[in-house]
């Protein structure tokens, strides 16, 4: 077998750190509690495995589940969640389990042009969570932090 043949086995990837991860949190907590809105707060890495879930107190509850629907549909997109257009949202919300949403408050992680995964908040009205997710986006310097969705 020549080289132009040969079977690829290993690729190189990059991903989030733990502290980047332990840095988007903090931010976004600290965002959330300066605009007085507590919020769920979910990271996904680009595969959707969850590297982080978090609510705050006051919180709700449910809000884990949208939290985190908005994460795997901006890591998997690479889009934020409520760019999923309006005719499509009921049935890829369906066909998906709940796994793809259109509601506000999933952005993309993107560093680079790296898509790393994505994260989701809820609880509080979209342009809060939003905003909680830009802040934690800014942390670390993600190319998405300041872009408008």
């Amino acid at each position: 077998m020549n080289d132009k043949n040969k079977l690829t086995v290993v690729e190189a990837s990059v991903a989030l750190t733990d502290a980047a991860v332990m840095a988007m949190l903090r931010a976004g907590v600290d965002e959330a509690v300066r605009i007085n809105q507590p919020q769920c707060i979910v990271i996904v890495d680009a595969s959707g495995a969850s590297l982080c879930m978090f609510r705050m107190r006051g919180a709700k509850f449910l809000s884990l589940k949208t939290a985190r629907a908005k994460a795997l549909t901006a890591a998997s997109t690479g889009v934020p969640s409520a760019a999923i257009p309006d005719h499509v949202r009921t049935a890829v919300g369906l066909a998906s389990g709940g796994d793809v949403t259109g509601l506000g408050g999933g952005l993309p992680i993107i560093v680079g042009e790296a898509l790393l995964g994505g994260i989701g908040v809820g609880s509080g009205s979209p342009q809060q969570d939003e905003a909680v997710a830009r802040a934690a986006l800014m942390a670390i310097g993600a190319n998405n932090a300041s872009a408008n969705a």
